[in-house]
């Protein structure tokens, strides 16, 4: 169904001979995502839909109303020079060279119902530095980012538009050997399918805040002496590329956009860069969706991709068992700029042509149990609710799994219970330009997001990994499993071309290494499928069943974009501080709560470090 809607879609526009629009996705990474947030929190605008990226036609008609609603006499005048500054942004460039963005446009008509078709090709070059200093510890690293990108887009008629972007980029992000980890747990006796495996665990990149590194390369890297061959981690200056592509087609006025591309993408109503389910910090992967919002309550947004794999044990083995496909489904319920209400129903699985998930009107939970269980099935609701002008609050739940048959305190208590929340609140603050206060708390529990290797009867005796990744990285939230995260965030953008944020967090995270490890803490563990309500092991009391990292992160960072060059700069740094808490004198995960107390040992050390990251972009996009 979804392919048929796409080809459909796709040749309607054949007949259509009007000037061309943009439709192409607007890079995540763009303020403008921040902006039409804080215009939709001060009821500036009508509801902007769940899925992102949004396309450029979209962000323009959303600044548009913006500017010229009876709501724009709320608007502080840098509110109003920061919103035409991404207006002249996203417009339509003159034909030839434009120095100033840094691509070359040419337009003409085709056919003979002189269709119009536009084509622009351009470039851009992001270069940063970064360093970790870690004086308690005697240690300092340093990395590098620099990426070179060209990219081809244009428009065929007034609905399609495509763009192939790719890039090449030398990296150095350094990370250190921690220990190991079982993926069940330590004592755990095979059987069949169920085979323990035991990992070598990696600190997050050490010249980044924790959990802030966004992998940017596609695949493997590639060092200089060995270029053939595919390397995991570019824990050495590498070289690595990266490509993303688009068709997207857009009709009534964009309530309907299709799209078929390899692209990084953010769905749900919640605050920017909060999704449980599909986050904008997870992998770029190939997919076709479609989002259709017929009525201005209603909305129904479905995609189905395919997953990639993580090289960590070569090309060919990392990828025999990750040959996973994901497709998600999202009803999206409004009430005005008050209400908003998104249901998710998500599948992970190996791939195969499976028509009921493919299907946007079929229920993946209900689905499964007409076909057999193989697949890894998630739920996610979100709750958000906005009084304009003032500010919000959210609450996001997702469900990979848990029994509601048990009692109350054992619902609390098991492994099994594999869910996550989220609840927030964003408040704006009128004496700024586009400012906002968030506080949020965020809690995973353990072997949330990970997945049993499976047997399936598509790939024989293979033991097949359906866990909520995609090469590597988490689908959902950035926190690994049995972690929570209080997040406290003030936003400004207090000049036309300058944005600030200054934000702290503490982040508590069962150690995933070493003597102390707590199971259920990784993204690769995998949850005993016998006796899940009475084992002992298969409990969790967080913090008090092990070794847990708490980690206090201050951090403050800044864009500024010169106003007579294509030039951006940016930067930031801050301090994050790192002990263990322990349960001395019990052993991890013996089923049972214990207190806890701080410690400081070679294995689990405290310290402190101080994070500086600069760089600048030249044609930012």
């Amino acid at each position: 169904m979804k392919l048929l809607s796409f080809i459909f879609c796709i040749n309607i526009f054949l007949a259509i001979p009007i000037i061309a629009q943009t439709h192409t996705s607007v890079s995540l990474d763009s303020q403008v995502y921040y902006i039409l947030e804080q215009a939709e929190l001060r009821g500036l605008c009508t509801p902007l839909p769940g899925v992102r990226p949004y396309t450029q036609s979209v962000v323009v008609s959303t600044i548009n109303e913006i500017l010229y609603s009876e709501s724009a006499g709320r608007l502080r005048e840098t509110e109003r020079e920061i919103l035409r500054q991404y207006l002249g942004k996203f417009a339509k460039p003159e034909q030839g060279i434009n120095w100033q963005r840094g691509l070359y446009h040419n337009e003409t008509a085709i056919g003979n119902s002189d269709t119009m078709f536009t084509f622009s090709a351009g470039g851009y070059l992001h270069m940063e530095g970064s360093a970790g200093l870690y004086p308690s510890l005697g240690e300092r690293y340093f990395g590098t980012e620099v990426w070179l990108n060209f990219y081809l887009n244009g428009s065929i008629g007034n609905n399609v538009s495509w763009l192939f972007s790719g890039e090449g980029g030398l990296i150095q992000a350094p990370i250190k050997f921690l220990g190991t980890y079982n993926t069940y747990y330590d004592g755990f006796v095979d059987d069949g399918e169920f085979q323990n495996q035991i990992i070598d665990i990696n600190n997050e990149p050490l010249t980044h805040f924790p959990y802030s590194y966004k992998k940017r390369w596609d695949g493997s890297v590639f060092f200089f002496d060995s270029l053939s061959s595919f390397q995991y981690w570019p824990n050495s200056v590498a070289g690595g590329y990266n490509l993303t592509d688009e068709i997207t087609a857009s009709f009534f006025d964009n309530r309907l956009i299709v799209r078929l591309g390899r692209i990084p993408r953010e769905w749900g109503s919640m605050l920017f860069g909060s999704s449980l389910a599909l986050n904008q910090t997870a992998r770029s992967f190939s997919a076709m969706e479609a989002d259709f919002r017929p009525l201005s309550w209603f909305g129904i947004s479905t995609m189905t991709g395919i997953l990639e794999y993580s090289n960590t044990s070569g090309i060919k083995e990392s990828a025999m068992l990750n040959q996973n496909a994901f497709s998600v489904t999202m009803l999206q319920f409004r009430y005005k700029n008050y209400l908003f209400f998104d249901f998710i129903d998500t599948v992970i699985y190996p791939k195969r042509f499976e028509l009921g998930y493919l299907s946007p009107i079929t229920s993946t939970f209900f689905y499964q149990n007409n076909i057999g269980d193989f697949d890894n099935l998630a739920i996610i609701l979100n709750l958000r609710a906005q009084y304009p002008g003032l500010g919000n609050v959210w609450f996001s739940l997702f469900v990979d799994e848990m029994n509601i048959a048990v009692g109350l305190s054992e619902f609390f208590e098991l492994d099994r219970t594999m869910i996550a929340y989220q609840a927030g609140m964003n408040f704006h603050l009128p004496a700024l330009s586009f400012s906002s206060l968030t506080l949020s708390y965020t809690k995973i529990n353990p072997y949330c997001y990970t997945h049993n290797r499976n047997y399936n009867p598509w790939y024989g005796d293979l033991p097949m990994e359906t866990l909520y990744t995609n090469n590597g990285v988490n689908l959902g939230y950035y926190l690994p499993p049995n972690s929570d995260e209080i997040l406290l965030k003030f936003k400004t953008m207090p000049a036309r071309n300058l944005i600030t944020s200054l934000q702290y967090q503490m982040i508590r995270h069962g150690a995933d290494f070493g003597s102390a490890a707590v199971d259920g803490s990784n993204l690769l563990s995998e949850l005993d499928p016998r006796d899940r309500n009475t084992n002992p092991i298969l409990r969790r009391y967080f913090l008090r069943d092990g070794a847990y990292q708490w980690m206090h992160i201050f951090r403050i960072n800044a864009e500024w974009n010169l106003s007579r060059l294509p030039v951006a700069f940016f930067g930031e740094a801050g301090i994050h501080y790192s002990y263990f808490t322990n349960t001395v004198g019990h052993d991890a995960n013996s089923g049972s709560p214990y207190p806890y107390s701080k410690i400081n040992t070679s294995e689990y050390p405290e310290s402190t470090s101080f994070i500086v990251r600069l760089g600048v972009k030249v044609f930012p996009r």
